[in-house]
């Protein structure tokens, strides 16, 4: 499968199953563009043959001579020998293995808290209800769930705990003594944990930051961007903004932690289809390392992104992407989450084909121990799988999470970004279209494009 975009000046060829990527002239451009449109399952001894060169000749002949033609095709045939061009697919007749591997659980959502002191308007969460009853996890829960996590871990030793809520400084004594019975259980077990917090920032604290900074390997930090957006958006229940109480306690502990290990997460919405201008206000207010994610609502939701909005979406895109590269040459530069794309080395195979092991590897416990395939699933009961007092005792949704990959949604296996977002969210799909085998059409829309900024980007500052 080949894909070609031209961006920023840029001819970009993307080898999608070797995830090869080239910069080429417009002729090398064309002349892919010509044997891709004929059959995508080139191979060398189909390129030597003289009816392709006769091809080229009456496709493209009149813009370009028979010289040029042929020692561009010569280069083409050259990279396909290589590997590095129309390559087949190596990694279907993988999948039984991927099927085969014993999961181990190496991933934890604690809901440390479902309450919250804001009342943030797209809140999946309800502002911290999820479906059900405003409740602080205990610490005897939270240590059944790490005791759960470390008896179904296997043989993997780092493991990873993520403090969220609801606003998980709401119950801040807890997670420090979770945090500590964690690192006693480290020296037992021979694990290593991997905290993180997702704080809304309101209770932040000068203890609290230098908690975070000994023992958080990283810190999630909610902001929406420019203060009229964010105080729309993410308004305490009294109406009030949220921005100026929250933004300097972010920028100190983003110092402290020297800008790094940490992240700013921001969402767009409807309301703000110009949310690279808040990227752009996150790094002028010192902020190097940030996120913008795309609100999923529903469509009657007068927020939620729709169809009609994805041409400016795409704009905005391309043009963070241009300002990106323009400031990191002026040594201003920042780091993007959704552009960050590693062309050389990347995830293993079990990743690029299955996701975010959601179900299997990552689970969500709620405040009284119930265990749900992530956080965007919590309260659902078809999805209620054990409970840390039990264990799991519906394996069968595990078993139904991990049929899932790029394979089995007929979307993905058409897609040339199948490999970097490995198939979306399936919290997304199923909300969306009742099951996991799905995805979400907006989302994927977006991804794509993503996908070709960064790469985009990465050829620009090579």
């Amino acid at each position: 499968m080949i894909h070609q975009y031209k961006s920023n000046g840029y001819h970009i060829v993307l080898d999608v199953n070797s995830g090869a990527v080239h910069v080429v002239d417009e002729l090398c451009y064309d002349v892919i563009a010509c044997l891709s449109g004929q059959n995508d399952a080139h191979t060398e001894e189909t390129l030597k043959e003289s009816a392709v060169f006769e091809l080229l000749k009456e496709q493209l002949g009149g813009r370009y001579i028979e010289d040029e033609l042929k020692e561009a095709l010569e280069e083409v045939t050259e990279l396909t020998k290589a590997g590095r061009l129309f390559t087949p697919d190596c990694y279907e007749c993988l999948l039984e293995d991927v099927k085969k591997r014993k999961t181990v659980v190496k991933a934890l959502c604690l809901h440390i808290a479902h309450d919250c002191n804001l009342a943030c308007r797209y809140c999946f969460a309800e502002e911290g209800e999820y479906h059900g009853r405003r409740a602080l996890m205990s610490y005897e829960v939270g240590k059944k769930a790490l005791d759960f996590l470390i008896r179904n871990s296997g043989s993997r030793r780092n493991l990873e705990v993520d403090f969220f809520g609801g606003e998980p400084l709401l119950n801040w004594q807890v997670v420090k003594d979770l945090v500590a019975y964690g690192r006693e259980q480290e020296k037992i077990h021979d694990k290593h944990f991997r905290f993180t917090v997702t704080t809304n920032g309101v209770l932040l604290n000068g203890e609290i930051q230098e908690f975070m900074n000994r023992e958080m390997d990283n810190v999630v930090l909610s902001l929406d961007g420019r203060r009229e957006v964010n105080d729309r958006m993410r308004p305490f229940r009294s109406g009030a903004g949220s921005y100026d109480l929250i933004v300097p306690k972010f920028q100190e502990l983003a110092d402290s932690r020297n800008q790094e290990r940490y992240y700013v997460r921001g969402t767009f919405t409807r309301e703000n289809l110009d949310f690279s201008e808040d990227i752009l206000h996150f790094a002028d207010l010192g902020f190097k390392q940030m996120s913008m994610e795309p609100v999923v609502g529903e469509e009657s939701d007068v927020y939620a992104i729709r169809e009609g909005d994805l041409p400016v979406i795409m704009e905005e895109y391309d043009k963070l992407a241009k300002i990106m590269i323009e400031r990191e040459k002026s040594g201003k530069g920042f780091h993007f989450f959704h552009f960050m794309i590693d062309l050389e080395g990347g995830p293993c195979v079990a990743k690029r084909l299955s996701g975010c092991g959601s179900g299997t590897e990552y689970l969500a416990v709620t405040p009284w121990g119930d265990l749900y395939p992530c956080h965007q699933f919590v309260g659902q009961e078809e999805f209620l799988m054990g409970n840390v007092d039990v264990g799991i005792i519906k394996p069968e949704i595990a078993d139904e999470f991990r049929s899932c990959n790029v394979y089995t949604k007929e979307k993905c296996r058409k897609c040339f970004a199948k490999f970097y977002c490995s198939g979306g969210c399936m919290a997304n799909a199923y909300h969306f279209h009742g099951t996991l085998h799905d995805a979400y059409d907006i989302g994927c829309e977006m991804q794509r494009k993503r996908v070709e900024c960064a790469i985009m980007i990465k050829a620009a500052l090579s």
